[in-house]
């Protein structure tokens, strides 16, 4: 089948979106200063604790029942409200600081997966279904690596591979398992940002805010793939995706 040539430019603009710098370029940006210093700087007991606060922050998330909007495919997503929201509860964890963390997550996770089933639902998705949830859970672990990636395990379908692995043999808890040890890399850099002294509490809406812009043109990119996916088959998507040229930056 012959994808169009409409089709593949938004193939394009969703390649744009996923194969980006990723969260900690997005965060140097809006706060006009590196934070690698900074993750350098984090204690070593706040990383230890950055996985086991981020897959209970995720579990906590599903628990919400944020797929409780309605299921209207092709609604458009309130992307605002939820950087609204989600622009709050960074202003308490930067009010509160490293300290924090434990409890403005879970909170602004389950913002941004709301926020992502609000994307799916506008590209088509029937979010009402396990599949659709478990695409909008995946959207975490885009754009971030874990401690076991080498170069070529990073891209947009390697990622979604390995999450596919985790799911063979049924298990929930297990796909979120592997979302969270990507996931748990940009809670780290959002943790170091809001750890620097100059920080404080705006500092920590702006740096929410950033999370979830990151998230929202994760979720976009991901299903506009998806959607072009049913239409023309994976082989074909993914073929011509990876034909694509990566965007310069």
């Amino acid at each position: 089948m012959i994808i169009s040539q409409q089709d593949r430019q938004q193939l394009q603009d969703a390649k744009n979106l996923l194969e980006n710098p990723g969260f900690i370029a997005k965060v140097t940006h809006v706060i006009g200063m590196p934070i690698e210093g900074a993750l350098a700087r984090l204690p070593r007991r706040v990383t230890a604790r950055i996985a086991g606060i981020t897959q209970a922050a995720l579990t906590k998330a599903l628990d919400a029942a944020v797929f409780t909007i309605k299921d209207l495919p092709g609604e458009l997503p309130s992307n605002r409200w939820h950087k609204a929201g989600i622009a709050v509860s960074g202003g308490v964890g930067g009010f509160f600081g490293l300290a924090g963390l434990s409890v403005e997550l879970p909170l602004s996770t389950s913002i941004m997966l709301r926020s992502i089933a609000d994307i799916a639902r506008s590209f088509d998705e029937r979010i009402d279904s396990e599949e659709a949830k478990q695409a909008c859970l995946a959207v975490f672990a885009l754009g971030g690596r874990s401690s076991t990636d080498d170069d070529t395990e990073t891209g947009y379908y390697a990622v979604r591979a390995a999450l596919a692995k985790s799911l063979s043999d049924g298990s929930i808890l297990k796909l979120i398992a592997a979302v969270a040890e990507r996931f748990s890399l940009h809670v780290s850099e959002k943790a170091a940002a809001q750890s620097i002294p100059a920080i404080g509490a705006v500092g920590g809406a702006v740096i929410n805010l950033a999370f979830i812009d990151h998230f929202q043109d994760m979720a976009t990119g991901h299903f506009i793939v998806r959607q072009l996916e049913r239409r023309y088959g994976i082989e074909a998507v993914q073929q011509l995706y990876q034909a694509l040229p990566k965007r310069a930056f």
